[in-house]
């Protein structure tokens, strides 16, 4: 029988150091890290600006929803839903959280403190006169 075992495999196993090694718990940390700086926070960034888009909506801006509609928001019914005209006279109701994008933001109303004083240095255009067309002679 001690010609099918070799003496080398008959032999006990070296004592494995008892304790805690840090060495292999770093690929862990590593992943974790590419992970986070790739992958998570990216995300959480996108995440805010979109938070922040929803809550600048307001009456007049042109939108594009997540269905590929292009619109003016008409009237912001409540915190989730929205009232947007997609063509003249055809207003639809969607929920906010649908809004993709801004394409373009209407002025901001004249009233708040920052934004009257600007408003009131600056000269204000004078209107034209109407102009008059000829007058239209009949034939006899």
């Amino acid at each position: 029988m001690n010609l099918l075992i070799p003496p080398t495999n008959a032999q006990a196993a070296a004592p494995s150091a008892a304790g805690f090694d840090f060495m292999s718990l770093l690929p862990l940390v590593l992943i974790f890290a590419v992970f986070y700086f790739l992958l998570i926070r990216p995300q959480q960034k996108k995440a805010q600006q979109q938070k922040a888009l929803l809550s600048a909506l307001k009456r007049g801006d042109r939108i594009i929803t997540n269905g590929g509609l292009i619109g003016v928001i008409s009237k912001i019914v409540s915190d989730q839903e929205l009232q947007v005209e997609i063509a003249e006279g055809v207003r639809v109701r969607i929920a906010r959280p649908m809004v993709a994008d801004v394409l373009s933001r209407t002025e901001p109303v004249p009233g708040f403190a920052e934004e009257s004083s600007a408003v009131e240095n600056k000269p204000k255009p004078k209107a034209k006169a109407p102009q008059k067309s000829a007058p239209v002679r009949k034939k006899k």
